[in-house]
């Protein structure tokens, strides 16, 4: 596992923040590539996993976090590669905390239906202060659920958004997803965007940058 993930290279893009660095945004894209710019005081690190293999494509390269066998809620996870992430992860956090950053002053995030943060924080990481899901959802037999049922401590928040007009990642999907993270625990809030489609929305940017400064008062300035 440890050999495997030093031979992932990740895309990383750094915003400095506009005041003290108090808390960091592991922000994590889906396979188009993101880049957004939050005007408020800490790290935004933004990282695109770059040329892998994609089974849905029949193989072909795609910018992908982890490989799946086919875009769907009802089949296996691709686990091997899913891990490997995990621990690639788990080494930029470590980076962060060794930097001075509080583990309960980081946020990970997924945008599209790449729920790599789930992973991350659910099996890895409960102390982070929270997770926020955008088009995103398990698989119904994910590892996570598997993982919560056996944890009895906090776990970060989820705040999770979907279009209702998504065909690539059904809505039905997400909601299944945040009934069944709740279920296990999980305090998870999820907003439904009529009309929106595989995509993001205005409206969606707004939220998150709200419960982003929720979660992480105090120290925060915007300018």
């Amino acid at each position: 596992m440890a050999a495997a993930s030093r031979s992932v290279l990740l895309q990383r893009c750094v915003v400095s923040p506009v005041g003290r660095h108090s808390a960091s945004l592991i922000f994590l894209h889906g396979s188009g590539g993101l880049h957004i710019h939050f005007n408020i005081a800490f790290s935004f690190l933004s990282f695109l996993f770059l040329n892998r293999p994609y089974t849905p494509m029949k193989g072909g390269i795609s910018n992908v976090w982890f490989d799946r066998y086919k875009i769907s809620n009802d089949c296996p996870e691709h686990l091997e590669s899913i891990n490997v992430m995990c621990q690639v992860l788990t080494d930029l956090i470590d980076d962060e905390v060794k930097s001075g950053i509080k583990k309960n002053r980081i946020l990970a995030i997924a945008f599209m239906w790449r729920c790599m943060a789930m992973h991350l924080a659910y099996r890895n990481h409960r102390d982070v202060a929270g997770v926020f899901a955008l088009s995103s959802f398990l698989n119904k037999a994910s590892a996570v659920y598997q993982a919560l049922q056996k944890s009895d401590g906090v776990l970060p928040e989820l705040f999770q958004c979907h279009g209702t007009a998504d065909e690539l990642v059904l809505h039905s999907w997400g909601e299944e997803t945040n009934s069944m993270l709740k279920s296990l625990g999980v305090s998870a809030k999820f907003h439904s965007f009529p009309d929106v489609y595989h995509e993001l929305s205005k409206t969606e940017l707004e939220k998150l940058k709200s419960w982003i400064l929720a979660k992480l008062p105090g120290e925060m300035e915007t300018q």
